[in-house]
């Protein structure tokens, strides 16, 4: 035999041949460690947040701020009066107007038609919007139990009764609004502002007839906030879900 196909012969022998197990191993081994390595890079859910924030217009939150300030004010101009209805009614307008500083952080992307770029970021339209709920729910929590815990002991303005006369307009008032949000119609933040200023008269007018706000005793008007507590959970939960869908083909800005 000659020198070649001696030299050949041993090259086809040590050819070595590759093992579908070995294989599939390594493959796992490499996707282990990239998924290790994105996790340690990943941001922290209070990053995320803190992230979320600095795009938040803190305008809004002093707004918010100076909008409680001052209506405890009125209310401590008020305190010595006798009739509550003017009490009740300056709760009703500040729960409104709070809650309609809120509009625009939430309908600025729709505004500034920039849902086309945040769809295309690495987070999601629903991190977004949860992020921005939770912010504004924690900074809204804060400044509404400084402002009745503050109107209690100075104004003559029980817990329960401030509890009330302001959380359950405000919890209505946010209702309307993520109703309003993400509904497939085309209403814009003029709109929400509109819907939210006819539901403030609705109420005012409960609140100013005596014979009505007596009828209705303390377990219903509880039962009402805890009703439309709900009510702005489901709102919120149906606005997170449309992040699944696609709304550039499903415009609702337009």
């Amino acid at each position: 035999m000659k020198i070649e196909d001696r030299l050949k012969g041993y090259r086809i022998l040590e050819e070595p041949t590759a093992r579908e197990e070995k294989i599939m191993e390594t493959v796992r081994a490499s996707q282990n460690a990239f998924f290790e390595r994105e996790q340690e890079q990943q941001l922290s859910r209070w990053e995320f947040l803190w992230i979320q924030m600095k795009f938040i217009r803190k305008k809004w939150w002093a707004l918010q701020a100076l909008l409680l300030a001052g209506f405890w004010c009125v209310l401590q101009f008020n305190a010595g009066a006798e009739d509550s209805e003017v009490q009740r009614q300056i709760l009703g307008i500040a729960a409104t107007l709070f809650t309609i500083l809120i509009i625009p952080e939430f309908w600025k992307n729709r505004s500034s038609r920039s849902m086309e770029i945040e769809e295309a970021s690495f987070f999601s339209l629903r991190q977004v919007y949860a992020a921005r709920m939770v912010l504004f729910a924690m900074a809204d929590v804060l400044f509404i139990s400084l402002f009745l815990g503050a109107a209690s002991m100075s104004a003559e303005i029980s817990f329960l009764e401030g509890l009330v006369q302001f959380l359950l307009p405000v919890s209505i008032t946010a209702c309307i609004c993520f109703r309003i949000l993400c509904s497939k119609r085309a209403f814009g933040e003029g709109a929400a502002m509109v819907f939210c200023l006819l539901w403030n008269g609705v109420w005012s007018a409960i609140i100013l007839n005596q014979t009505v706000y007596q009828a209705i005793r303390v377990p219903v008007w509880m039962g009402l906030l805890g009703v439309s507590v709900f009510y702005l959970f489901l709102c919120a939960r149906r606005l997170l879900s449309r992040e699944n869908n696609n709304w550039e083909e499903d415009p609702i800005w337009n």
